[in-house]
């Protein structure tokens, strides 16, 4: 494979020769999200053990398109600059019926946002730069390689079985984070399963190394001449690595369609030429389903292992770490001793945003994979008056690209103001003259006031600007100023026109409580 895999170095765990202390938190599972939620707990100062049955980063490309919200949050970890810099910056996708254009869009139309649309970024270098990251915490990240969990069972705390090269040994952790993936062994000896629909569809993942003049654009054919009666997929990566993904149909033997004799000419037909190198290939099955329920006491499940959907939409890697934002800030609270029922919140906040995902991925799927009869005919019947009809466009459906969803919010809310910035919803960046708005959003709760003074509130960080062009469009609409309440993980929590600092000091505690 073209990326150069260096195993990270196996240590003996102190857990063989003596018992640990009882860890705050021990998350399983050092991928993507695991990392992330190592690093987001350690710059709270709360220590967590990382375990992972591996010992290298991802095998193969993975998850690639990275979100803008997404970039926002690898920011505050401290790699989001690193993940753009290497990463193939794009916003535009093109959706092609055989080999007409039908519909186009940009996700990123208008200017002053620090972050891009999206960044195609192999998943293997986003682990490698979080591993990097979380290296600079030894005193808050440990992370064991080579450590395999092989029980758990749960009381007041939670008791784990670990597996290593040198034997097993016993931890205790006050909270368990299952960020082990769609195949979870915690879910398994919980006997947990999930709800929601296995499609009878199979898609063939094929990474290529080759020199290609292919833009920076995600291209989606339904039923191209190349792949008749199918659909196909391009997207560029760094690195002159660029993923190609062909429908193969339900009755595709997997482990024959995985063979170089079966992939390589199927490449050659989508490109036109033979110029290439196979770098990693995968089958896959899509599923959209998640677990009733994300927190089971002491066991917190996180990313994949909480849910699962199909791939078009980019909402697998980007959900994950959407549930790390929701996660961090609050376990990070309860491990210095605040109400555990503030988890609460983060489990309904986060089933809310699986919902979301899976709804649009089942909607992405059946028109990709229509059941005979009348699916197809509609899908059929807009692909065909797409190429004439300007109306049907917005109708072709090949993935909704994954942006962060509005939690339902009892937060204060004027509705005078612009819809975009609503209680619940991301606070939109802006530029600002001495740099970006998102900045100066998160780690703690922060009351911003726009075009008038802050009320001063006991506790609370204040930040005062005054109206620009686009401040005026996300946050202001047609008001002369406003106020903003903004949670941790730069979530907006409440805004008026104006409140009173007893108002405003109310908002502020609410935010650390399971309100429903």
């Amino acid at each position: 494979m073209a990326y150069d895999y260096r195993p990270f170095p196996y240590t003996a765990p102190p857990g063989l020769t003596a018992p640990e202390p009882r860890h705050k938190v021990v998350i399983v599972g050092a991928g993507p999200i695991g990392l992330a939620l190592a690093i987001d707990l350690a710059q709270y100062g709360v220590p967590s053990v990382v375990l992972d049955d591996n010992n290298v980063v991802s095998v193969g490309s993975r998850a690639i398109c990275w979100s803008k919200r997404s970039l926002e949050i690898l920011d505050r970890l401290g790699v989001g600059a690193k993940c753009v810099d290497k990463g193939v910056i794009w916003k535009v996708g093109r959706t092609l019926h055989r080999d007409a254009e039908v519909w186009n869009f940009d996700l990123q139309p208008e200017p002053g946002h620090k972050m891009p649309a999206f960044v195609n970024l192999q998943q293997y270098y986003v682990e490698e730069y979080l591993v990097t990251r979380a290296m600079e915490f030894p005193d808050l990240v440990d992370l064991r390689w080579k450590n395999k969990l092989s029980s758990l069972t749960q009381t007041d705390h939670v008791t784990l079985t670990v597996e290593t090269p040198d034997g097993p040994y016993s931890l205790e952790a006050d909270h368990l984070v299952a960020c082990d993936g769609a195949r979870s062994d915690i879910r398994g000896m919980m006997g947990l399963d999930f709800d929601g629909e296995l499609f009878e569809e199979r898609f063939l993942i094929a990474d290529i190394e080759m020199q290609g003049d292919f833009p920076s654009e995600r291209r989606f054919w339904f039923q191209p001449n190349f792949h008749p009666g199918q659909s196909a997929l391009l997207h560029k990566q760094p690195d002159n690595i660029y993923r190609i993904d062909l429908q193969l149909g339900w009755d595709a033997d997997p482990e024959a369609e995985r063979q170089p004799d079966r992939v390589i000419p199927r490449i050659e037909k989508a490109i036109g030429h033979r110029d290439f190198r196979l770098d990693w290939v995968s089958v896959y099955t899509f599923q959209c389903r998640r677990l009733a329920r994300f927190v089971h006491g002491r066991v917190i499940f996180c990313g994949d292992s909480a849910h699962i959907v199909s791939p078009f939409g980019a909402r697998g890697g980007n959900g994950g770490l959407q549930d790390v934002d929701a996660l961090g800030w609050r376990l990070a609270a309860v491990a210095k001793g605040h109400d555990p029922a503030i988890l609460n919140a983060y489990d309904r906040e986060r089933q809310h945003g699986a919902d979301e995902n899976l709804l649009n991925s089942s909607r992405t799927t059946r028109f990709m994979s229509p059941a005979p009869g009348a699916e197809r005919m509609f899908r059929d019947a807009v692909l065909t008056l797409a190429a004439k009809a300007p109306f049907a466009r917005p109708l072709v459906n090949s993935g909704r690209l994954s942006a962060p969803c509005t939690y339902p919010s009892i937060g204060a809310d004027d509705p005078q103001l612009p819809t975009l910035s609503r209680p619940g919803s991301v606070a939109p960046d802006a530029p600002l003259p001495q740099g970006w708005l998102i900045d100066q959003l998160g780690r703690e709760p922060i009351l911003l006031a726009i075009g008038q003074p802050a009320p001063k509130v006991a506790g609370l960080k204040t930040l005062e600007l005054a109206p620009t062009p686009q401040l005026q469009t996300r946050y202001l609409g047609s008001a002369p100023s406003a106020l903003y309440l903004i949670r941790p993980d730069q979530i907006i929590a409440a805004r008026w026109l104006s409140a009173t600092p007893a108002v405003i000091s109310e908002a502020a505690k609410s935010i650390w409580k399971d309100r429903t």
